[in-house]
Parts: C-alpha cells; structure tokens; sequence
C-alpha cells in the first residue's frame, strides 16, 4: 500500500470538480489532486454535440444507474446515466445551459443559507460563461469566461413552433438566462465553435500542465480516512492497488448526487442505523444523507411532420448521412452539430403561478427509445417537465463494497401537485400544437395519441410513459439548521477537513437543467476555499 500527500484532494473530475481544480491550482502554492473513477475523456463522441445520442448509454463512460421500481410510475424502473469520464456529466449530457430563475437562489437564501441568493450566485455564472450570442441582457452574462456558451441554429420549423407557443399565450424570449425566464425560443448550448464545452475542456485543459495539479483516471475511492472527527485523506483503488492519499488542508466531495452520499456512507458518515445495518463502521451520524433526493420527471409527445424538415429526413440514408457528416467535417454545422433539444419553453401552467412551473424540450426528430435509430418518417418531439417537484426519494447504500451499486429511489409523482402539473403540462404541449403556426407541419399527434384524451388518461399516459431527464439532485442537503448535511459554506456538519460541492448540496432543485448551476457551484465554491485558508 502506497501513501501520497497533497493539499487538495478533489473527488470527482465532473462539472464542479474540474472548476475546483482549475481554480485551486491557479495558485502555485496549493498542491491540488483530482481523482477520477473514469477514464480520459478520449472518446470523440464526447465532443461532438449530437454525441450524447451514443455516450448517454455508453458503460465505459458512463456509472448507467437504474433505480428501484417506482411505485406511481407504473411500477418501472429507470436508467439513471451519469458521467464517469473527465468532464463527468458535462461531457455526456445534452449541452442544454440553464440557470434556473433568480427565485430559485432567493429561495436558497430564504431557506437559511446565507451567501447563496441570486444576486451573490450571479457573478459566479458570469465568471464561468464565455458566451458568443447576442441579443441577451448582457448584466446577466458573461463573455469571457471558459465555458462556450453558444446558440442552437435557426431552423424554419423551430421559428414555427416558437411563434406557435406566442399564439398559445407564451411569450417569445430570446434570453432565458436573463432578467426572466418565462417563454419560449432557441436553447443556449454549452459549445465553442461548434465543438462540445465540458467542464474538462473548459477549465481542466488549461490547467493540465501546472505542476501542483495531478489528475489520476481510472481511479475508485473506497472510503474517506477519518481521524477522530477530522477527515484526513482518500483510500482509493487503482489498476487493483490500494493506495491512501493524505489531504493536508480538506477533501472536496464533488462526486455528484449519486456518489457523494455513496461514498459518504461508505465511509461511516450517513444514518446510523443504515450504515450497521450495512456492516460499516458509524463515524459519524448525518441522517440526511442520501435523504431529499429530487429530480426532474419527463414525458414526451411526438407528431408526425406533413413536411420533409426534420433530422429524420436528414439522415434516412447512407448517402444523407455521409453528407451530413460532410457538413459537419466542413463547417461544424447540420444534425451534428445538434443538441437535445432546440428550442426550450419556460411556461406557467395556472394563472397563479409565479414563475413558470415546466418546461419543453423542442426536438427536430423522433425515435422509439434514446439511442435508438431515428423513426423511417418525418416527426419531431416536445419532452415537458415539472420544474419544481415536490416527490422526494433517496440514494442509499446496499454493501460495504465501493463497486456496489447503490439503491435509487426517485419516488417520483408521488404528491398530488406532481401529478396535477404534469397533466397540466402535457394539456399545454397540445395546446401549442394546436396553434396556426404548425398547421402546415403536423399531419398527426403520435404520442400521447387522440385516444387518451382526458385527464385520467393522461395521468395514466404520464405514468407509463414519463421518465428522468437526468438532474438528480439534493441529497447532501445544504442548510443552515441542524439537519442540513453541509452548512452554506459546504462543510460537512460536525466533521473537519471534508466539503461536498456539487449537485446534491442544492437545497431544492433549480428551475432549469442543472449542469449550469454545478459549474456555478464550482465557481463559488472554489472562492469559499480560498477565502477560508487565506
């Protein structure tokens, strides 16, 4: 058994481990180590955008979670993709960049946790965004920060679903990210040139070749080393060595909602009665571990298009596809240079509803299952979410054994309001159907289809048919009270030398995809850390 020593040690290479590392290392006298379960981020389909189509189900990439079977979603179980590659989950998932609503981080402040309000939150997403769009309100934005942040292409029938939404009562917004969310138009894309802008291209590339940052792939944490109530360092395994890794100053969990309440438990730190039950050694009891998990539940509709202008019709045969990969060679545009998702709608369900309460995801094609061959026809699809679900479930730990798979249980449209707002939700995608604006374009509703009609069948469609769009989070609660897991500074309650940064300290869910918050987290995070050992 080896034994290294560093400063820093920095669990996670994903969203906001990369910013940490980036961020910590600038200052040469800190010795920072990332560590990282997964492998380099080498894969080509990692950076080209359309590729999330593949990595999203790629087991070398990729941890491929499934959950517990979920009761009020038809008894199904869900696969759960999260990164295990440098770049973690920005390197894998559908380059959306959503904040959230400024209420959101109020909400945060409200709850206790001083310093995390929209307005203290709002120069750390301007520090991270290098973003090269215009007609944006620029006291909102950045423009030379490392993360790319660009707009999705224009294209004749996302113009008429975005003037279809206006007919149907909700506003055209060019700037989502802005003063207000609310309303619909073209999605901000985390790429640079037409090229994917993960958090490891972003900010891990640059800092490669300081000489006080060591990144270590392929490398599994098995347990935090705690000496009394002070965590002093890492055990990991790699290649089938056991090593222990001395942190100097603090060990920065940054594993994601999933694995930072694993490794947590794994280590002795989580509810006792768990952790016994799971032979391990109490270290110290945090009850809330691995509680309040939160995700953004989804359902689709699909239609099939009267027109020849949807990516189905773009890549129908080999010598489509061979031109569209020209295209791509050539100036890293077309099907390639794709999101998932191109036009985003932020909208209210009810009249009372103070900010909107779901979300649409517009894309130009339709497939049977993520991943799969694109439908032999002309079809696009709209994936609507809750926003702010009150369902809440947990990640526990099912063996002392690091390589086990924990247990996952979203606990999903398990409240009443859950239930209501997606039916809610699913009424006002056909209400935007509907409209003039896409009455050249769609010759057919396929999904949910005219025979679920009302509000029991739509229910019953939600169930059978809805699934995760991938934003687990909160399960290391941030707080201010005696429950929360971290404090606002993102210290581990009643342990020293140990901070979680990440997904899973989110109070409550934001508003919006969550890979801009975690690099906004990482942002604020890392000035915490400096401030507090200065």
């Amino acid at each position: 058994m080896t034994e290294a020593s560093y400063d820093f040690i920095i669990i996670g290479a994903g969203s906001t481990g990369c910013v940490l590392a980036n961020r910590l290392s600038a200052k040469p006298g800190l010795r920072v180590l990332l560590l990282e379960a997964g492998p380099r981020d080498l894969n080509p389909w990692i950076h080209i955008p359309i590729g999330y189509y593949r990595t999203m189900d790629d087991t070398r990439i990729n941890w491929s979670y499934q959950t517990e079977d979920v009761p009020e979603s038809a008894g199904r179980r869900f696969d759960w993709p999260r990164g295990k590659v440098l770049g973690g989950c920005s390197s894998i998932n559908g380059l959306v960049y959503a904040r959230g609503q400024a209420e959101d981080f109020d909400h945060w402040r409200q709850l206790g946790n001083t310093g995390w309000a929209y307005s203290d939150v709002l120069p750390y997403f301007r520090r991270a965004e290098g973003a090269s769009i215009d007609n944006i309100d620029e006291d909102c934005h950045g423009r030379d920060g490392p993360l790319g942040v660009s707009r999705a292409s224009p294209n004749p029938l996302c113009d008429a679903y975005i003037a279809a939404a206006a007919q149907a009562g909700i506003p055209t917004n060019p700037d989502y990210n802005g003063h207000d969310q609310e309303g619909a138009g073209y999605f901000q894309v985390t790429t640079r040139n037409g090229w994917r802008s993960s958090a490891a291209t972003a900010y891990l590339k640059p800092a490669r070749k300081r000489p006080n940052l060591k990144v270590q792939t392929d490398t599994m944490v098995r347990r935090l080393i705690i000496d009394g109530t002070r965590v002093v360092g890492v055990e990991v395994e790699r290649g089938g060595t056991v090593e222990i890794l001395r942190a100097g100053r603090e060990v920065l969990l940054a594993a994601g909602a999933i694995n930072s309440p694993q490794i947590l438990q794994l280590s002795g730190i989580g509810n006792a009665s768990l952790l016994r039950e799971q032979g391990i050694e109490v270290a110290h009891h945090l009850p809330e571990v691995g509680e309040n998990l939160q995700d953004h539940y989804t359902c689709r509709s699909t239609y099939r298009c009267a027109q020849p202008v949807t990516v189905n019709d773009e890549v129908r045969s080999w010598p489509r596809k061979i031109g569209v990969a020209l295209q791509w060679l050539k100036d890293r545009s077309g099907p390639m240079s794709l999101s998932a998702g191109q036009v985003g709608v932020f909208a209210k369900t009810r009249p009372d509803c103070a900010t909107p309460d779901v979300q649409f995801h517009f894309l130009r094609y339709t497939a049977q299952k993520r991943g799969r061959t694109l439908d032999p026809f002309s079809g696009f699809t709209v994936t609507m979410c809750q926003l702010r679900p009150e369902s809440r479930g947990h990640v526990r730990i099912t063996s002392p054994d690091h390589t086990a798979k924990p247990l996952i249980q979203p606990n999903y449209l398990n409240t009443h309001t859950d239930r209501e707002t997606m039916v809610a939700g699913m009424k006002l995608v056909r209400k935007v159907a509907a409209q003039p604006a896409l009455s050249d374009y769609i010759s057919a509703e396929m999904m949910p289809g005219a025979d679920v009609a009302d509000d029991a069948a739509l229910l019953e469609y939600v169930r059978a048919n809805g699934g995760s769009i991938f934003h687990p989070s909160s399960t290391c609660r941030m707080g201010a009270d005696d429950g929360a897991v971290v404090d606002p500074r993102l210290r581990v309650r009643g342990l020293t030398g140990l901070r979680v940064a990440d997904a899973s300290i989110m109070p409550t869910l934001v508003s919006a995809n969550t890979n801009a918050a975690c690099i906004m987290i990482g942002e604020k995070a890392a000035d915490m850390i400096l401030q507090d050992i200065a």
